[in-house]
């Protein structure tokens, strides 16, 4: 499971890119089933990592519009 650290320490980009290459590397087989478990559990934690960074992405988002539609509202000024 990924840490806070761990999410802290990976930016998107990096847990992004190297979850494509654990994905690359189950698709292509040929590794023992010992191997490919701890590449879906990798990868499982990597796509944690992504998402914690696309939720705050998106929550920082989300506050900025909220913060434009407050700016400019009728009325105000």
């Amino acid at each position: 499971m990924a840490t806070t650290d761990e999410k802290a320490a990976l930016g998107y980009e990096q847990a992004r890119d190297e979850l494509i290459e654990v994905v690359r590397r189950l698709e292509a087989g040929g590794t023992t089933l010992e191997d490919s478990l701890a590449l879906w559990e990798r990868g499982e934690e990597l796509a944690k990592v992504c998402r914690h960074w696309l939720e705050g992405a998106r929550a920082r988002l989300d506050a900025s519009l909220a913060d434009d539609t407050a700016d400019s509202e009728p009325g105000e000024g």
